[in-house]
């Protein structure tokens, strides 16, 4: 019973860089309707920043400052000077998802060329340990765990009461509709594009910060998860991937317990299969079927 037990409490910590990661995915999908599997080498790539600020004598929230940062304008960048140019001349969605994997490769092969092939870990203090209810954490696992918990009231924050966020959700569900009611939708993308950079790289120092080591493929590695959550919520739906995000974690590092370890990520693919065999629309569908997602 024990070893469950430690189970869920590694699920909570997996969870919540999930949460953080697919909420940032799927709400740059929402409003841009640009499927970005680039997505996790930009997560890397902000983990060698916080890599790079720690090995500088760079303290934890200067990492994560340096990481969200390096995200937004990563992700901002990528829509400006690449994507955009694509969308303007009629690419269509398939076609981006081209774009976007020949980003990821680039990204991934530049990363290997200035880091090697090598493992890295984030210059920090040996963390404290804790424990509640039989599960275990460090000082930093319960960092992750708070970050998520912030940044998600953040989100709901953002989409329930302001402005922008109503903007968001607007030019989501209709965008021309949305633009002739007096909405700058091209403020919007760049808006939703920034939050969501800022997300991945939270969510790359979180991955970096919880990981024994990392190489230049640790994000595009974990993109599957993230892809799986985002699917079974609904993607387009924050909402949804925080949903999702808890399924996918709990059940892949529950499976470690009963199964093995090495099959954490094939029940992520598992799980992803099923939910396209039998509900393609997700949890919430409304914002899969608008965007043709699924039929």
């Amino acid at each position: 019973m024990n070893l469950y037990v430690l189970s869920l409490g590694f699920g909570l910590i997996t969870a919540s860089i999930l949460a953080i990661a697919s909420v940032g995915f799927t709400l740059q999908f929402g409003v841009t309707n640009i499927l970005n599997l680039a997505y996790g080498d930009v997560m890397t790539g902000c983990a060698f920043v916080a890599y790079l600020v720690t090995r500088a004598g760079g303290s934890l929230p200067e990492a994560l400052l340096a990481g969200a940062g390096t995200g937004a304008l990563a992700s901002y960048g990528l829509n400006r000077f690449v994507y955009t140019p694509f969308v303007r001349r009629g690419t269509r969605m398939f076609g981006m998802i081209i774009v976007t994997i020949s980003v990821s490769l680039a990204l991934q092969n530049g990363l290997q060329a200035i880091f090697k092939a090598t493992f890295f870990s984030l210059a920090l203090p040996r963390p404290s340990s804790y424990t509640f209810a039989g599960m275990i954490f460090t000082s930093q696992q319960l960092v992750i765990i708070a970050l998520a918990v912030v940044a998600m009231l953040f989100v709901h924050a953002l989409l329930s009461w302001t402005k922008l966020g109503r903007a968001m959700r607007a030019t989501a569900a209709d965008p021309e509709l949305a633009r002739s009611c007096g909405i700058a939708t091209d403020r919007v993308i760049d808006a939703a594009w920034l939050l969501s950079g800022a997300l991945c790289g939270t969510a790359g120092v979180a991955l970096a910060l919880n990981v024994t080591s990392f190489t230049s493929t640790a994000g595009g590695q974990f993109l599957i998860p993230i892809i799986a959550a985002a699917v079974l919520g609904g993607v387009g739906h924050p909402y949804g991937a925080m949903i999702g995000a808890v399924v996918i974690g709990l059940s892949a590092e529950l499976s470690a317990a009963v199964i093995s370890p090495s099959y954490k990520e094939v029940v992520a693919f598992l799980i992803l299969i099923v939910v396209l065999l039998v509900r393609p629309q997700g949890i919430f569908a409304e914002v899969a079927t608008q965007k043709e997602v699924v039929a």
